[in-house]
């Protein structure tokens, strides 16, 4: 099997090409094939070094390798050019001035559903010649034979005038001299197939096995795009998402296994994956499902590579103790810092948090609190929480109003890390310290 990728560098790489690409790579991997990467820069104003970069960057972090490439189709451009001289000399092209308004008026006089047809011209750009009779069948191994009935198809446009190449025409030259046999991508580009199909039946060449993925959806059930948060690749890297969780979770926008496994490692998805197994129906993006996965992701993780990637993520060092005490309470490696930062940077302003819950009331339990903590040595988990139960045993006060100013003292915040383990991490000092500051507000 080779497949290639194929994007356009007009941008970031999205969910739906990140999606894409896995299939591809996926498909690869499980038959021991070849995976090609392709670069469809044929677009001057738009495909830009920069835009190839950030695909580049995306497909690596992704952990998406590719056997041969990246290949530019501008580089291309002479064996283009070779292809399109031998159909014009072959007949299977020709020339032609014909306008739009030309194109509708041939529609008028012979019915809007017939293709139009024109007349070989000394000029003009190139048209490919489509016979009036017969179809092309597109075999897709996801939706089964489509046909498309040549009559109803118009004489297509393969280069304009200054002899540039459209699309169509550079996509299949290129599947065909690469040796593609498979093409995996998105359903939209289904409506593209049976012209390609035409030029390499003009060539006499043989045609590619397809796969048109379907689409993905928001929760609403329409066409996923910046209205339902849809992000680029590097977008879910910097909301603190792991590679292997988007990978697992984008496998499974359409494809899944009969024991319909949620978490599936990237071994067990190359194991397992079959492009066959691939629904027609429209996959729907679930942000919710994706950070609950995440999460399942990150508490898999040791305590250590888990500090190590919120170190790279944060840029800061020293953190595995609060990592350690931080594990089970966030989703994405974007959520440690809101939870667990004031234990570096100090407590958060909160006014709201102060005001319910450090009164005089609340204060006075942060006296109670701070004499019990005070002759602890050492100053453990276990003795913290002995010394804070003995407080809501005496004061005859529910656990909540001890802890919770407490931690506001603390954390700044009503939410952080269990109350016991921060005071732990914390140290003995630094605790007594925010506490009697909080005391004297």
């Amino acid at each position: 099997m080779r497949v290639r990728f194929a994007p356009s560098p007009t941008g970031a790489l999205h969910v739906g090409g990140a999606r894409t690409a896995l299939y591809n790579w996926l498909a690869a991997r499980h038959t021991g094939g070849t995976l090609v990467l392709r670069i469809e820069d044929t677009d001057p104003a738009r495909s830009t070094p920069e835009n190839v970069e950030q695909i580049l960057d995306a497909l690596n972090w992704l952990g998406l390798d590719y056997d041969e490439g990246p290949i530019s189709q501008v580089s291309r451009s002479e064996r283009h050019q070779e292809v399109l001289a031998q159909l014009l000399d072959e007949g299977h092209a020709y020339r032609s001035n014909a306008t739009k308004q030309q194109v509708d008026a041939y529609k008028a006089q012979h019915g809007s559903e017939r293709g139009f047809r024109g007349e070989s011209e000394a000029s003009g750009a190139v048209r490919l010649r489509v016979p009036d009779k017969g179809a092309s069948v597109v075999h897709d191994l996801i939706r089964g034979d489509t046909s498309f009935a040549h009559v109803h198809i118009d004489d297509p446009v393969i280069a304009r005038a200054d002899g540039s190449v459209l699309y169509n025409f550079a996509v299949a030259i290129d599947d065909l001299d690469a040796g593609i046999t498979h093409v995996i991508r998105g359903e939209d580009h289904l409506s593209n197939t049976p012209k390609q199909l035409l030029v390499l039946e003009a060539l006499g060449a043989p045609a590619p096995v397809y796969a048109h993925l379907p689409l993905l959806h928001g929760q609403d059930g329409k066409k996923l795009s910046k209205r339902h948060g849809a992000a680029s690749v590097q977008e879910f890297r910097e909301a603190g998402y792991l590679p292997e969780a988007l990978r697992n979770y984008l496998a499974l926008l359409g494809w899944g296994t009969d024991d319909d496994e949620t978490i599936l490692s990237t071994e067990e998805l190359v194991e397992r994956f079959t492009i066959e197994r691939v629904s027609k129906n429209p996959a729907r993006f679930d942000h919710q499902k994706l950070r609950w996965m995440n999460g399942r992701y990150m508490r898999e993780l040791s305590v250590e590579e888990l500090t190590a990637r919120l170190e790279a993520f944060t840029g800061r060092s020293g953190l595995r103790d609060a990592v350690e005490i931080s594990k089970e309470k966030i989703q994405t490696l974007a959520d440690f810092w809101p939870l667990a930062g004031f234990i570096f940077d100090g407590p958060a302003d909160d006014p709201a948090a102060r005001e319910k819950w450090l009164d005089e009331e609340g204060r006075a339990v942060l006296q109670d609190a701070r004499a019990a903590l005070e002759p602890i040595d050492p100053f453990t988990v276990e003795a913290v929480q002995g010394a804070l139960e003995a407080v809501v045993a005496a004061r005859g006060a529910k656990p909540r109003q001890v802890f919770q100013p407490v931690r506001v003292a603390l954390a700044g915040r009503p939410v952080s890390p269990g109350i016991f383990e921060t005071l732990a991490v914390l140290g003995r000092e630094e605790s007594l310290a925010r506490l009697d500051r909080a005391i004297g507000l």
